[in-house]
């Protein structure tokens, strides 16, 4: 992709995104993630009114008039973007790949997170770490974020979510916000993600296909595994598998939601052909 051709697709999801954020999820995104207490602020005279268990003793003491302590919230908070680039991600039979919304929503979160004054950071993974982004404030991080959300090349095409689990429990030391967008197409990360959620505030977004779940019979066809490379002729007319691929999808969402609930973790499914603005406010509004 040329240099051109992606400031105009960042411009694009800038401009969607931003007014997402602005509009509808700044206060919903405020009011869900409150920051972590009352910090020292300053001290100043003591006024009519004021709340005589707020008198600093010792500075009262030295100046031989009473002085209070200030306090105000301690706001700024760090979110970590967790984002699936593995091949599955570049599947989509519907408006787009599960890699575009899963773009636009990060992007969403990201804009919500710098409207608060809050940090932002970005992991990308697949069966491995594939670019980690620090946490830091301000538009010009959050644009290189959409940047390389949009044109990054992963490594690896497999998924490992264990794996990016341990990578975050090591390089986050303090509690984070954390959002991990994937189609959740792994079950071997439970034990981990009970180990980070002890941490940190996580939160699954399971983005996905309609054919993730199941597949229409449209005969014999050749099926290409995006993960593995390899083309399968599949008999999609067979009903029993049909019911095979069906269950299989059924038994990874019912370890994507066990897992994320025994952990303490949030989770949202939206699929590619929904509204997931609906789907992120509805999850802001009851946590």
């Amino acid at each position: 992709m040329d240099t051109k051709e992606l400031l105009k697709k960042v411009r694009k999801i800038e401009i969607k995104t931003k007014r997402l954020s602005n509009h509808i999820f700044g206060g919903e995104y405020h009011s869900t993630f409150k920051g972590r207490g009352m910090t020292f602020s300053e001290v100043r005279q003591y006024q009519y009114g004021d709340d005589i268990r707020a008198i600093d003793w010792n500075v009262t003491a030295r100046y031989n008039e009473p002085y209070i302590k200030v306090f105000e919230e301690e706001r700024e908070l760090t979110m970590m973007l967790m984002v699936d680039v593995s091949g599955s991600e570049f599947f989509g039979t519907a408006t787009q790949f599960k890699k575009d919304t899963a773009t636009e929503i990060a992007a969403t979160l990201a804009f919500s997170a710098i409207q608060n004054n809050d940090k932002v950071g970005l992991i990308l993974f697949s069966s491995e770490v594939e670019l980690f982004i620090p946490p830091k404030k301000g538009k010009s991080h959050v644009l290189r974020i959409i940047r390389e959300l949009i044109e990054f090349q992963p490594k690896s095409k497999q998924t490992n979510i264990d794996e990016v689990l341990k990578f975050l429990s090591g390089i986050m030391k303090k509690k984070a916000i954390v959002f991990m967008l994937s189609d959740f197409m792994d079950d071997s990360y439970e034990r981990t993600l009970k180990i980070a959620g002890r941490k940190h505030d996580i939160t699954g977004i399971k983005v996905y296909d309609k054919h993730d779940e199941e597949i229409p019979n449209l005969g014999v066809v050749p099926m290409l595994d995006s993960e593995t490379g390899s083309v399968s002729l599949i008999n999609t007319s067979s009903k029993s598998v049909r019911t095979q691929y069906k269950a299989n999808a059924l038994r990874l969402n019912d370890y994507f939601t066990t897992s994320f609930k025994k952990s303490g973790s949030g989770t949202i499914n939206t699929r590619v052909d929904e509204s997931y603005v609906k789907k992120l406010l509805s999850y802001f509004k009851s946590k």
